[in-house]
């Protein structure tokens, strides 16, 4: 039988429902193994990729096609491109059915349930807008695939650093091609337009632990102002890669665009960044109404009270 998600945090107040819940707790525990998971780890480095790995992939790689299917339309407005509404109801009439094609016989009365944080994953249809919630979204669908056993601890290295990092590929082609708004900016004051998980795995993945030998292009946070590094960088970590994308987009000086991680550059590890990115997701992202306000409940991601630990 395929379980209903509800809406649960509808005004202000509720945030300490979603706080207190088992739900918030499932997921910070799963952004902290995650971000362990990947510790040191890169792109390139070796890790188990699985058959449902792929299955993931491919499944991006799908959307991926479906944007170049639906190209953009002229039209007087800058931003917002009216055929981003065309992907996105291609996208949503075959959610549940792609799912299903991934999933074992035994799983597939999970798809409606996963349909609705994969949905989410990629924008707002109605205001061709996307940002962090979005990108949340996203990451619970995965945390999802992991407490069905989909996905088992071994797949952990590879759902960061091979998916996650498709779907950052993914959704910064949202972006550009359909010249999406940002979803809830604070501007120069955030850490970035769009995203946010990235920088917190990211600077996990450029954590090198003894005796393995740092690469010294890349052994502290400040030189990723070099502007080439992250250009050189990008196929191989999430940090780099959002500084690159970063550094295409935006104009001028650095520490005007994108001020919070100017200031971040001056952190002497990547280790203390890394502790301090985690502290703000959890302040500016996991504490904030306006973000969690979309989130849908239901077996998997419970509202429930979260049991002491």
């Amino acid at each position: 039988m395929a379980q209903v998600t509800v809406r649960e945090i509808k005004v202000p107040k509720d945030i300490d429902k979603w706080l207190k819940s088992r739900a918030y707790d499932d997921y910070l525990q799963f952004v902290l193994a995650m971000n362990k998971a990947t510790r040191g780890l890169n792109a390139g480095s070796e890790m188990t990729v699985s058959e449902n790995v792929n299955k993931l992939l491919d499944l991006l790689a799908e959307l991926d096609k479906l944007i170049d299917e639906t190209p953009p339309i002229s039209q007087p407005a800058r931003f917002g491109n009216a055929a981003y509404r065309q992907w996105y109801q291609k996208f949503a009439d075959r959610r549940v059915e792609s799912i299903e094609k991934v999933l074992p016989e035994s799983l597939k009365s999970r798809a409606s349930e996963l349909a609705a944080y994969y949905l989410d994953s990629f924008g707002n249809q109605t205001r061709i807008d996307y940002g962090t919630g979005h990108e949340m979204n996203f990451a619970v669908f995965l945390m999802c695939l992991f407490k069905i056993g989909f996905f088992t601890e071994s797949d952990a290295p590879a759902v960061v650093c091979k998916i996650f990092t498709r779907y950052m590929r993914l959704v910064r082609k949202l972006q550009t091609v359909y010249r999406m708004e940002p979803a809830g900016s604070h501007g120069v004051w955030s850490l970035d337009d769009y995203q946010f998980l990235p920088f917190v795995w990211g600077s996990s993945q450029l954590v090198i632990d003894p005796p393995d030998k740092p690469n010294p292009e890349i052994s502290e946070p400040c030189q990723f102002l070099n502007e080439d590094i992250p250009e050189r960088y990008a196929d191989d970590y999430l940090f780099m890669a959002c500084i690159a994308y970063i550094n295409s987009v935006k104009k001028g000086p650095f520490f005007e665009h994108s001020n919070q991680l100017y200031n971040a550059s001056g952190t002497p590890s990547w280790q203390r960044l890394n502790e301090g990115l985690i502290r703000m997701y959890k302040n500016e992202v996991l504490c904030k109404f306006p973000i969690v306000q979309h989130m849908v409940f239901g077996e998997l991601v419970s509202v429930d009270p979260a049991p002491p630990r």
